[in-house]
C-alpha cells in the first residue's frame, strides 16, 4: 500500500466588493453587510465535520490557502478565529505555509498586521495590472497606487513572502504594455509572481460579451515569451505554466494540487480531494451559494464520489503536466495506485508529436512546444470514452 499523499486545506471566502467580468470563480457581490461572524461560525462547524470524517487520515496539514472572493474583506480577528479552529481540530505543521488572498482595493494596514499575528505567512495580492485603463476594463476597484501601498503595508506588517497576481493578453494590451506591468511588479521585489493569460470562461460577462481589442494567439505568445525572458533575467524561475518564484519561494499549496496531493475543503463551493487507506480517491464539494452553505455547514452530505481509475490517471496528468519539471512514473504510481503502463500509449504519442520529452529514466516533462500547446498535450491522456465524446 502506498503512503498517503501530503495534505492541504482550502478555505473559500466567497464575497467581493463587485464581480469582475472575467471571473468564473464562485464569488458573490457584497450586499449591504458581510455576515462575518455567521460565516466564520459555519466554517468552524464545517472544520469539525471534516475532522470527524477521518479524511485527514491522521496526517498533519502542510499548507492552508484562504481564497475567494476577497478574503481581505474579513477582519484580522475573523481570520484568527478561523485559524484557531484549524489548530483545534487538526495537526498543523509547524512550518505550514498559510496564504491569504487580498485585493489591493480591499486591504487595510491594521488587518494585515492582525493576519500576520494570526499565523498567515504568505500574502497574495491580486494586482492584475498596473495600468489604470486596463484595470478599468477588467472591472477592478483599485488603481496602481493602491497596489504599491498594499505591498508596502504588507512588508510593514511583517510579511516576507508576497505574491503578485498579474494577467496578460488583456483588451487593447500591447506587448510593451504587458512587459511594463511585469517590470513594475519586479521593481517591488516580490518573492513570487503569478502571470497568466486572460481567458474567456463560460458563465462570465466577458464570455457573453467579449471585450474589443483582445490580442490574437500570436500576439499573446509574443507577450508570454518576452515576459518569461524578463522574469528569468530578474531571478524568477518558472515552475508552473503561470507561476514564477525566487529560489525557496515556490507556492507549496499549489504544488500540492499540481502533484496530485490531497486537500480538505471548507467554505461555499469549496472542492476537496482525499485518498483513503484502501487507496481509493474521492472528490467532494460544498454547497455553492453562501446562504445554502451556512445553513448546511456541519450537516451530513457533501456530494462525495470515488473516481474511476481512468479519471484518476487523467486528473493526475491534467495537473502535473502544468509543471515544466514534469513527473516521474514512480510518483504517478504512488499518488494514483496505478501502474505507469497505463500511460505508455499516450506518452509515446506525445513524444512523437514533440510535446513530451525524457528527463531521465522513468521521468518525463513537457517540451517547450508541449507547454505552448498544453491543452493538446493534456488531451492525449483523456480516457478513451471521454476523448470519443469530444471528437
Amino acid at each position: 500500500m502506498n503512503p498517503l499523499p501530503p495534505l492541504s486545506l482550502y478555505v473559500h471566502l466567497p464575497w467581493c466588493v463587485r464581480k469582475c467580468p472575467y471571473c468564473d470563480f464562485n464569488s458573490h457581490a457584497l450586499g449591504k453587510e458581510l455576515p462575518r461572524e455567521g460565516y466564520v461560525d459555519a466554517l468552524l462547524a464545517d472544520l469539525r465535520r471534516e475532522a470527524r470524517s477521518g479524511r485527514d487520515g491522521g496526517r498533519s496539514i502542510q499548507s492552508i490557502f484562504l481564497g475567494g472572493g476577497t478574503p481581505s474583506l474579513f477582519r484580522g480577528e475573523d481570520i484568527a478565529r478561523l485559524l484557531d479552529g484549524v489548530r483545534q481540530h487538526f495537526r498543523l505543521d509547524e512550518a505550514a505555509e498559510i496564504t491569504l488572498e487580498a485585493n489591493p482595493g480591499a486591504t487595510e494596514r491594521d488587518n494585515l498586521a492582525h493576519y500576520h499575528e494570526a499565523g498567515v505567512n504568505r500574502l497574495s495580492l491580486g494586482a492584475q495590472s498596473f495600468d489604470a485603463e486596463a484595470l478599468k476594463r477588467l472591472g477592478r476597484i483599485h488603481g496602481r497606487q493602491e497596489i504599491y501601498s498594499a505591498f508596502e503595508d504588507a512588508l510593514s506588517a511583517g510579511f516576507s513572502n508576497v505574491n503578485l497576481d498579474l494577467m496578460f493578453a488583456l483588451p487593447q494590451q500591447s506587448t510593451a504594455d504587458a512587459l511594463d506591468d511585469l517590470s513594475q511588479a519586479v521593481s517591488l521585489s516580490p518573492t513570487h509572481i503569478s502571470w497568466y493569460q486572460l481567458t474567456l470562461e463560460p458563465n462570465t460577462v466577458f464570455f457573453a460579451r467579449p471585450p474589443q481589442g483582445l490580442p490574437d494567439d500570436d500576439a499573446a505568445w509574443q507577450m508570454q515569451s518576452e515576459g518569461q525572458a524578463l522574469l528569468a533575467a530578474a531571478g524568477f524561475a518558472q515552475y508552473e505554466i503561470s507561476a514564477y518564484a525566487r529560489a525557496g519561494y515556490r507556492c507549496r499549496h499549489n504544488l500540492n494540487y499540481w502533484r496530485f496531493g490531497d486537500y480538505l475543503a471548507v467554505g461555499a463551493g469549496a472542492h476537496g480531494k482525499f485518498t483513503d487507506r484502501q487507496g481509493r480517491i474521492s472528490r467532494y464539494r460544498k454547497p455553492a451559494h453562501p446562504q445554502s452553505y451556512m445553513l448546511a455547514a456541519g450537516a451530513a452530505g457533501d456530494d462525495a464520489g470515488i473516481l474511476s481509475e481512468a479519471d484518476v490517471a487523467f486528473e493526475y496528468m491534467l495537473n502535473v503536466l502544468r509543471l515544466p519539471d514534469g513527473f516521474s512514473e514512480r510518483e504517478f504510481a504512488e499518488r494514483t495506485g496505478l501502474s505507469p503502463a497505463v500511460l505508455r500509449p499516450a506518452i509515446g504519442e506525445a513524444r512523437s508529436l514533440g510535446l513530451l520529452g525524457a528527463a531521465g529514466s522513468g521521468h518525463w516533462r513537457p517540451t517547450a512546444r508541449g507547454l505552448r500547446f498544453l491543452n493538446d498535450l493534456q488531451g492525449l491522456f483523456l480516457p478513451p470514452a471521454t476523448a470519443a465524446r469530444g471528437a
